[in-house]
């Protein structure tokens, strides 16, 4: 599938665009989005092919309190400011994934609204978890379920016929008037089974080569990626393994986790194309997390060699930092466009070595060698061979790789043979 060959940029559009906190519902729509095709030669610049947004659709604040699935958020602009901004994508080469918020809604959503107002005869009770013999904080006259402590998120009852069709239509509408490419669902370990397979059999059927991943930050993968579900998962646990390996300048942690997730002979995920990242909207940016700032370009180089479909956050390939602790804002910035540097120069020059190797984009994983400071690895397919070796000490260091000794630089990545 295309997405093997693809480096993703993920986009927050509400901070990226630079929208306004909250949403009136009543002011018109401002055409923000096109700052995305402003950016386009920076994203081809960075041999970025595929582009992974999150929400746009409204909403009352962040975009995952939905309000209406078929238009686009009015702080953002319009449907027709989406589908330019993809059609101009795609002119360019590039792929276009949306959020797909299917676990909870808004408090705006017109049917949670239509629960307020007509309580227990409203015809849409069931679209929700409802306790009408109680109340909440914001007096409605009855409880809800709402998502992990959030109650201004409605949780949705996915088992609900009628809901369920809502919304898949929304899907299908999305297919056919924006031309997307696939969906990033979110808390997709949280979502109905049988909602997932209808959602594969409807987004397929409309484009053969749709592309689903679900984003999952604990248990197993295979409970939602098969022939019937998704396609692929936000890898957490590399995620994790990369960054806490360097601040523990011990690469056995990072060697645990690829041979249980990728080796060829006993990975349990060795042929599944996962979603991997350094930081997105959730977490803090990478530059903050990793306390030794010159192994960035070892962990990005690593992102672009090891299995998985990679992703850049926008702005990290500057080296931006931004705390989470310290609220959404700090790594959901609205951005100025930057010259290249140091960092993001790396970042294309291994972006553009990636998409030109099948090995890199398909190839098995073969761990070679690893120590606390040193990681050797190779990644094959057919006839094609990578060797990466990686050096996050402060010495040089020396691999021996068929009679042939090379020099790994202190806290860099290099290749061996390719």
């Amino acid at each position: 599938m295309w997405a093997q060959e693809a480096v993703f940029y993920h986009i927050y559009p509400l901070g990226f665009c630079g929208a306004p906190g909250r949403n009136d519902f009543t002011c018109a729509p401002a055409d923000r989005l096109s700052k995305i095709i402003d950016w386009l030669p920076h994203l081809l610049e960075q041999n970025i092919n595929a582009v992974y947004l999150g929400p746009v659709f409204e909403s009352s604040c962040h975009g995952y309190d939905t309000k209406d699935y078929f238009t686009v958020d009015r702080r953002l602009g319009t449907n027709a400011d989406l589908a330019e901004v993809v059609r101009v994508l795609h002119q360019n080469g590039v792929r276009v994934v949306l959020d797909g918020v299917f676990n909870h809604v808004g408090r705006d959503f017109f049917a949670f609204a239509d629960v307020r107002k007509n309580r227990e005869t409203s015809a849409y009770c069931d679209w929700f978890k409802l306790d009408f013999s109680k109340d909440n904080h914001y007096h409605d006259g009855f409880c809800y379920d709402g998502w992990d402590g959030c109650d201004d998120i409605v949780k949705l009852n996915l088992k609900n016929r009628e809901l369920r069709a809502h919304l898949l239509a929304a899907v299908s509408f999305w297919i056919k008037e924006f031309d997307i490419d696939g969906l990033r669902l979110d808390v997709a370990g949280y979502l109905n089974r049988k909602f997932l397979r209808l959602l594969h059999r409807i987004c397929l059927e409309l484009k053969p080569d749709f592309w689903l991943m679900g984003e999952m930050v604990f248990g197993n993968y295979k409970k939602i990626i098969n022939a019937d579900m998704l396609h692929s998962v936000t890898n957490y646990e590399l995620y994790k393994a990369l960054h806490s390996s360097c601040n523990r300048h011990d690469l056995g942690e990072l060697s645990v986790a690829l041979n249980r997730q990728f080796n060829r002979d006993i990975g349990v995920y060795k042929n599944l194309p996962l979603y991997s990242f350094l930081d997105n909207h959730d977490v803090s940016r990478i530059a903050t997390v990793v306390r030794n700032k010159s192994l960035l370009k070892v962990l990005y180089g690593l992102l672009l060699t090891l299995p998985g479909v990679p992703s850049v956050y926008y702005g990290s390939e500057w080296g931006w930092e931004g705390d989470r602790g310290a609220g959404d804002e700090q790594v959901r910035p609205c951005p100025q466009l930057q010259e290249s540097n140091d960092l993001s120069a790396h970042i294309a020059w291994w972006t553009d070595f990636r998409r030109k190797m099948p090995a890199l984009q398909y190839g098995e994983y073969v761990e070679y060698y690893v120590s606390a400071g040193i990681l050797v690895f190779a990644r094959r397919v057919a006839e094609q061979e990578i060797v990466v070796g990686v050096n996050i000490g402060q010495i040089n260091e020396e691999y021996e790789l068929s009679g042939v000794k090379y020099r790994l630089p202190p806290e860099s990545i290099s290749l061996l043979k390719y």
